[in-house]
Parts: structure tokens; sequence; C-alpha cells
């Protein structure tokens, strides 16, 4: 900061928006606006709408500017996330216009660069900064209305169709959701946490209606969140309908109405009011009476936070705009809405809109693939969309990672075609290890494999796997008969080799004598579970392990690669689990054990003493045994991801992996 103690602030895009920004920051008590950042540095005006600021030509000068500490994001949608990571980079703190992204899979790319960075981050969502929206948080945290059973909440305006207007283009994700959708969500989530005593509380299920328009975006709409204690939220919107744009809730002792929720007291202060109606029909009206300008509160918000050396602010952390945008990414598919920015054609690089780069993590020798594969695969299992693909492939792409897993049967083959779409539309095809899986049960035969396997290729825009797994055995099947239609695959240049997933010793040692008798490529890996904790109970039927004596054994004596699934025991060495946490039956089904819980503690001790987290020494423990282990990781978010791949550094003894083990 500058001498003065007060945030020098820079705008980015400077439309209508940020110029009702920078009014506010001129009446704040913490900051000072000193840079604007155009794209057009001789339109008419900006020095009289942004008085004694910079005008800066283009945003990267905005960004270079060693005088600007926060950048206030005002530019269209699809640069939120772009130039929300650009400035993190450049170590402003960022307050980004709403929403903070398209959707939250961006969001979380957005949110992992500012905490690399160091700097703030916070969305811009100026009603939840002023002293109205707290006092109505209050009022219903007090039980004011007795318990919450239904909150109302909407905002849309009438705005005549312009194809050529930011609303209504597909190309800058116009529409009602996110222009100004995610106001009553947000206020929905923040009504239901202050019933729950908490600050939000993200809806367990989220449906909707809504009219798209001749441009392919939401004119109107509306949608019902059902939230935990059977709150329930009616949600609405649009660009071309004028609402009340009000906020009503209902609870067992009465109901709540604030007449204006989103400028509350008025954009340069005034007065405005919550109106209490009791059961019994008499009403109390909580004035609000404020001086300050509606964006002042929220400059304040941020300046107040970044002098205490906090990196996000009360009125709407990160995590805050990640459960927004995850209603409203469940509101737009409940609707069919797609932008055309977020399918694949348009999706073709990482979304901070820098080349894709290959990174170096170690390297393993994986029997018929045609590069050596990362220390780690990442899993498509739980992959949805092109925006999950590249927020979590390109990074893993970039920190080294090579090797991918799949399979036919994944989200009925959704799986397949999303790795496929990543892989084309970033060209990296050869340069990735990539293994597919097929012949799950029931439908475990020999024929199968190939219809399966062809139409796992076509998914994948891709000629030939790396390896091939059949994802169960089927023991009435002579195995012979697999080993030959696998053979044939080989032969045919469509799989480099083949394994088994979820296979018994004596079923491979059966396949690798009848492949060695007839001239044949016998099995080559094993994917089987292998963790840390051991699994008590099969995840799923048919699940073998590959953990207990006999068979680390028999590893060590074969040298077959085990491609060990479920690596982490499903989030058993994170805070997921515990001997008092029984909220996830499955982990208490397949892991909850007191055997494992010593393990788990003894991995957290020398994490501890590492400077780790005990998931992050379990997955260490996988990479550090005496026989060849591929862990392949699931993670569903960068932290997660980042989580896993700093067990890349841990290095293990062999008397620490014994001791681990116990």
């Amino acid at each position: 900061m500058g001498t003065e103690a007060k945030l020098r602030w820079g705008i980015l895009g400077p439309g209508r928006i940020a110029q009702a920004f920078a009014g506010g920051v001129a009446r704040s008590r913490t900051g000072r606006l000193v840079a604007i950042g155009t794209r057009d540095a001789a339109k008419p005006g900006l020095a009289e709408a942004f008085p004694g600021a910079r005008i800066h030509a283009g945003y990267e000068a905005l960004l270079a500017d060693p005088e600007v500490d926060a950048v206030y994001i005002a530019t269209p949608h699809p640069g939120h996330v772009h130039w929300g990571i650009r400035a993190a980079e450049a170590g402003k703190h960022v307050l980004c216009e709403k929403p903070i992204a398209v959707n939250a899979y961006d969001a979380m790319a957005l949110v992992d660069a500012a905490r690399r960075a160091g700097v703030f981050l916070a969305e811009a969502y100026m009603y939840r900064a002023h002293p109205q929206t707290r006092r109505l948080a209050e009022l219903v945290a007090g039980g004011a209305i007795g318990e919450v059973r239904m909150i109302q909440a909407s905002f849309g305006f009438a705005a005549k169709f312009n194809p050529d207007h930011r609303l209504f283009a597909n190309d800058l994700a116009g529409g009602g959701i996110l222009d100004v959708g995610g106001y009553p969500v947000s206020m929905a989530r923040l009504v239901a946490g202050a019933a729950s005593g908490k600050p939000f509380l993200d809806p367990v299920k989220v449906t909707g209606a809504g009219h798209l328009g001749r441009s392919g975006v939401d004119e109107w709409t509306a949608a019902v969140l059902e939230f935990p204690g059977g709150i329930v939220a009616q949600v609405a919107t649009g660009v071309t309908l004028a609402l009340e744009n009000t906020v009503r809730i209902f609870g067992t002792e009465g109901r709540i109405e604030v007449a204006s929720p989103w400028f509350c007291s008025g954009k340069e202060g005034g007065s405005s009011a919550i109106v209490i109606t009791r059961a019994d029909g008499k009403s109390e009206t909580v004035a609000i009476e404020e001086t300050g300008w509606l964006y002042s509160f929220e400059a304040d918000a941020v300046g107040d936070a970044v002098a205490a050396g906090q990196r996000e602010a009360a009125f709407m952390t990160p995590a805050d705009s990640l459960g927004n945008l995850k209603t409203m990414d469940a509101w737009r598919a409940a609707i069919g809405l797609e932008y055309a920015l977020e399918t694949p054609a348009r999706r073709t690089g990482p979304v901070d809109g820098r080349p894709l780069k290959a990174g170096a993590m170690r390297r393993i020798d994986l029997p018929g693939a045609a590069r050596p594969a990362s220390a780690l695969a990442i899993g498509a299992v739980g992959i949805e969309n092109i925006s999950q693909a590249g927020m979590l492939f390109d990074r893993f792409f970039e920190r080294g990672g090579n090797t991918f897993d799949t399979a036919w049967i994944y989200r009925a083959g959704g799986s397949d075609r999303v790795l496929g779409h990543w892989l084309a539309s970033r060209g990296v095809r050869d340069e990735v290890v990539l293994i597919g899986k097929g012949a799950h049960a029931p439908l475990c035969y020999p024929d199968v494999i190939p219809r399966q396997l062809t139409e796992s290729l076509d998914r994948l825009h891709t000629g030939r796997l790396d390896l091939y797994l059949m994802h169960r055995d089927n023991p009435d099947i002579p195995v012979g008969e697999f080993v030959d239609v696998l053979d044939a695959e080989i032969r045919a240049g469509r799989i480099g080799s083949w394994g088994g997933s979820n296979w018994t010793r004596e079923r491979l040692d059966e396949a690798t004598a009848y492949a060695r008798a007839n001239g044949k490529a016998a099995p080559a890996t094993v994917s089987n579970n292998f963790s840390l904790a051991e699994m008590i109970q099969p995840v799923w039927p048919g699940c073998i392990a590959a953990a207990d004596a006999e068979w680390k054994g028999w590893l060590r004596q074969r040298r077959m690669p085990l491609l060990a699934w479920s690596s982490q025991a499903r989030g058993f060495f994170t805070d997921r689990a515990g001997r008092d946490k029984q909220h996830d039956p499955e982990l208490v089904r397949c892991w909850y054990g007191e055997g494992n819980f010593r393990r788990r503690d003894r991995a957290a001790e020398l994490g501890a003493k590492r400077g780790r987290s005990a998931n992050q020494v379990a997955l260490a423990y996988c990479l550090h045994q005496d026989f060849p282990v591929l862990p392949l990781i699931g993670p569903l978010t960068l932290e997660e991801l980042e989580d896993s791949l700093q067990a890349l550094d841990i290095a293990l003894t062999p008397e620490e992996v014994r001791w681990l083990e116990g």
C-alpha cells in the first residue's frame, strides 16, 4: 500500500458497473482509485467518469502498475477468470465482479491462483457487505420468525431484446442466471445458513424451468432449492421480465420481507426496512438508515480484510462463491443452458489463456506403453465436462502427469468422451499414456471386448490404448478365451498390452501359463485395490484388494506392475474420516477398523514431522513399495490434485514403510 495507508485500487474494464464501484471507492474510508485499464484509452469521457485515475491502454498495463494494490475486475463474464488469474499472479488483490466465473470449475482455477499467489480474493456481491444484509442474517439466526421453512427471492428486469448486447449474447455468457440470478441464489444460501448456524448452506437438490430465447440464453427462469433441514427456496430471475425483486422468508412464527434486498438503502445511501410480521399478524419494522454509498461498504470490507492480512472477506468467501456457482450450474443444467465457450470446440487450452506445456514428473515403464508413464495416473471417472477436465487435466499435465485412466462403463461412456475431447482439443494424444477398461460384469465375455473397445476408441478419438484392462473377470469362462481375444487386439495394434482389474493371483497365473504355452500375449499388469488402509469390505461387488502379505509376495516375485485403485482409500486419510465421524456410509463400511485407524494415526504423526498431510503420506506409502506400483488418483478439485502431487516429494525409508504398516 501507499504511504497514505489506503488501498490503491485499479479498475479493469471501465463500464457502468465500474463507474458505480469507483464512486464507492471515492467515498470509502480505506481506499482510493489510482488507475483504470481499458482497451480503448481514447474513449471520450473516461477522465470525467474516473476522476484522478491514470488511464492505462490495455489490461496488462494496469496489472504492471506498481502503484496498484488491488484490482476490481469489471469485464464481461468470460474475462473474469482469465484476468483474475493474471491479476493474482501480478501480486494484486482481486475483487471480481459477479459472477466470479462462468461456472464453478473455472472459479476453482481462480481461487487456486489467488491461494498460490497469497493475495486476497472476493466476489463482488455488493449487497452482502451492506449492514442491512448483516442485520437480516442476525434476525434469522436469532429466531425472529422461529424456524425457517421457506425462502422466496427474485431479481429480474425487462430489457428489450438486442442480439448485439452482452445480456443476450451466448458467447458472452448472457442471460439472467449469471447476470442477476446469483443474487437470489446467494441470498437463499445465506438465509438457509443463518437459520442453521452457519455462514451459508448449499442446497442438496436443485430443480428448475425456464425459457431460452432466440439467442440461446435464459430470458426468464425459476428454480427450487432444497436445503438440509427441510428448508425450501424459490428463486427467480430474468432479463426480459420485470420481477418483484424482493425477498420473503417464512418461518414457524412469522415472516420477514425485504423490499429492497439488492440495493439496500440505495446506491448513494438512504433508508430501507426489514419488515417482520408475527404469527398473530402484528408487524415490526427494522429501519435501516445509511449515509454510506452501497459500493463503499464493499470497498471497505476488502480494505479492512487486506489491512488485517486476511485473504478473504466474510461477506463473500471463496468457498461461498464456489457453492453459489455450483448451485447456478445445477440451475443451468436443469433448463438445458450451455454456453458455446464451455464446449470442447472452444475449450482448447487452459482457462488462463496460456498455451499448455508439459511439466516433469518421474516416470516408470509400463508394458506396452509407447512412452514411460508418470508416477501417478489420474482417473476420469468423476469428470463431468470439458470445463472440469480442463481444470484438472491441464494442471496434471503441466505438473508432469501423462497417464490417464478411463473405462467403457464410467458415466455410461461420458468419461471416455470428456477425456477424448480433452485429448483432441489439446492435441496431446501422442504425449500421454492412455489406460482403458472394459468387460465389466455382467458383460464380461470374450465377444464383448472388441465391441466395447471400438466404442471406447471412438469416444476417445484415438486408434489405440496403451493398456487395456479387463474391468472384471468371469471365472465361468476358460481364461484362454480371454487371452485369445486380447492377443488379437494387440496384434491388430488397438492395444499395447493387457491386464486384469479385480483378478485373483490364481487366475492371472493361469492366464500367463496359457499365453506362454500358446505364443500369446500374457497379462502385463494387474489393477486391484492397494492402499495403506486395507479394504475391509469391497467398495463394489467383485472388488479385490492386493494389499495382504500373500499378494505383496506374489507382486515382488512377478514384478508385474500394480495399478492401485483407491490408493488413498477414498478419503479415509483426510478429515472426512475419523473415529467419531459416521456420516459417510461407504467410508465406514469399507475402511473403518481399528487397525486402519492406527495406520491413519501413524501417517498423521509422520506427516506432522515432514510438514505433510496424512493423505500425502498414505500416497507416498504406495510409491515406496519394493515392487512396481502406479497409484491411480481421482481428484475432483485442484486442491485435491495438489494434495496428491505433493506426495511425490516425500521420501520414505523401508523402515518407515514397515512402521506405517505396524
